[in-house]
């Protein structure tokens, strides 16, 4: 058999029992280590500090007597801070350099009931790395034996392996989180599933501003609401979920209603007001269209994000408020910074997070599934259950997914349409003359009949000339590329639209230098065409 080697600490407080006669009716971790009647040990060294010599040589002899088997190395060990993780760690890995480990001969163990947690700690990574190849083992009190000094023994098996089960469950969490963000909605976009799969993991790990980008009706608020949710189920915070509309603070009321005032601040304030800011103290802040705010506004959020602090109008006391912020834009920030409407050090700091979410055309696939969820909307709100019949699902389907349907209100139309298809069934069936109908609306809703303004738009960007030159069918594709492109907020997010297929296949996505050539072809600048808008 093989001999076996054991590694321990010296408890100072519970190895010391004194020397009387008594202290052999009472548990001592070391003496319990050597006691076990299934467990042989050769040689142990005993590590401590050198205040403890005389307790070490004391625990050292009654060890020998118990079991004369064991040699006892004693091994002085000193930690200027048993509770500094990297001297810990150090002193415990340069202890392990000095043993000549003979695995065909030897088995080692390494015991963890005496030392600090820190020292525990170490010991378990020591094992798990192999620099001290041993098992760990533990002694405790075994209320059951009569010979109380012997303990009970047990092995801490430390095979990764087996526990797969536990690591199922950590992944089963973070499906549940991906699920809950997404609504419980079964998405099939691969894009959008990835984003949400990052945006699970930073609103758990992360309390850093968060950019949410994407057309009006992308469904930025509905995302903010949700990472709130979660993160109030995983309690990383415990505040209030504040929302403000960037676009409805105008003018002097703006800086008050964002940081407060106090009493006759202004005209009109008969009193004082904490502001949005202050409400969302310990939650979390949604500015919507941030875009929208005033440089002046936009300086003293920055302030606050990066201090915690701000003054409130009239104010000579600062206010404090530990918040998360989350931005939502419609607006391509970056052209903002260019034309001086947003600052630069601003977009800075809240864009270490940015997520552009995708408008609905970019996501067809996921129409099948929002119909479904929209419907069972319905029905919770007004107790009443509504289904497409067969036919008229398909016809539904087929034109939503087609080019006639441009979704310019993305999941707010959608989400309207069938609000109006299940108003209006009869008999909590949605029938193909209920779609046909629903269609007809969406297109005039749509204005896809009136002139197209995009035309004229390329008009006034190529002269009479350039038009005439151009081929009928180069004139059709540049007339639906500018389109498209009217329609998006930046170059990168109509070029999604432009090169759904052909971007899949690519090992670096460049949408926008691929429509940025495009255009330059035609002697055509992004900015030419955001003139037109």
């Amino acid at each position: 058999m093989k001999r076996v080697v054991a590694v321990s600490l010296l408890g100072t407080q519970l190895d010391f029992v004194g020397k009387r006669v008594d202290r052999w009716h009472r548990w001592r971790p070391n003496v319990s280590l050597v006691s076990q009647e299934n467990l042989i040990i050769n040689k142990l060294y005993l590590l401590h500090g050198s205040r403890s010599q005389r307790l070490a040589h004391n625990v050292a002899v009654d060890i020998e007597t118990v079991s004369p088997e064991t040699s006892v190395q004693l091994v002085e060990v000193n930690f200027d801070d048993p509770w500094d993780f990297g001297e810990v760690y150090a002193k415990l890995y340069d202890f392990c350099q000095t043993i000549e480990f003979d695995l065909d001969n030897q088995e080692y163990l390494f015991h963890i009931t005496t030392g600090t947690h820190v020292a525990q700690i170490c010991s378990y990574l020591l094992t798990e790395s192999r620099q001290f190849p041993g098992r760990l083992v533990q002694t405790s009190p075994d209320p059951s034996n009569d010979n109380k000094s012997v303990g009970q023994l047990h092995t801490i098996d430390l095979d990764l392996s087996k526990y797969d089960q536990l690591a199922q469950r950590f992944d089963i969490e973070r499906q549940q989180g991906e699920s809950f963000l997404k609504g419980g909605i079964e998405t099939k976009n691969l894009a959008f599933n990835r984003l949400i799969s990052q945006v699970e993991k930073v609103a758990i790990r992360s309390s850093a501003p968060i950019l949410l980008m994407g057309p009006t009706g992308a469904g930025k608020s509905q995302l903010a609401d949700r990472i709130y949710q979660l993160k109030r189920q995983r309690k990383t915070l415990q505040g209030d979920f504040v929302v403000v509309n960037c676009a409805t603070l105008k003018g002097e009321n703006a800086m008050a209603a964002l940081f407060g005032h106090t009493k006759g601040a202004f005209t009109g304030a008969l009193q004082a007001r904490e502001g949005f800011l202050k409400a969302a103290n310990k939650g979390l802040l949604f500015l919507d269209e941030v875009g929208e705010l005033g440089l002046e506004e936009q300086a003293m959020l920055l302030h606050a994000i990066e201090n915690k602090k701000f003054y409130p109008v009239g104010s000579d006391q600062e206010s404090h408020s530990h918040f998360q912020l989350i931005a939502g834009t419609n607006r391509d920030l970056n052209a903002c910074v260019a034309d001086g409407s947003f600052r630069e050090d601003l977009l800075a700091r809240i864009n270490l997070w940015t997520y552009h979410l995708p408008a609905l055309r970019e996501r067809r696939e996921d129409i099948d599934a929002n119909i479904d969820f929209e419907l069972d909307k319905y029905s919770q709100e007004h107790g009443r259950r509504v289904r497409f019949n067969k036919e008229a699902r398909v016809a539904y389907l087929n034109f939503a997914h087609s080019e006639q349907a441009t979704w310019q209100g993305n999941f707010r139309d959608l989400g309207s349409s069938m609000i109006r298809l299940a108003t209006l069934a009869d008999t909590s069936r949605i029938s193909t003359s209920d779609v046909t109908e629903e269609i007809e609306r969406l297109k005039s809703d749509w204005q896809v009949h009136q002139p197209n303004k995009h035309s004229s738009c390329l008009i006034s960007i190529l002269s009479d000339e350039q038009i005439a030159h151009l081929d009928a069918f180069d004139r059709q594709q540049l007339d639906y590329v500018v389109t498209v492109c009217l329609q998006s907020p930046s170059m990168a997010a109509a070029g999604r639209v432009l090169f759904d297929v052909s971007r899949t296949q690519k090992a670096t996505i460049n949408d926008s230098s691929r429509l940025q050539k495009y255009l330059a072809k035609f002697g055509i600048k992004w900015r030419d065409i955001a003139a037109c808008k």
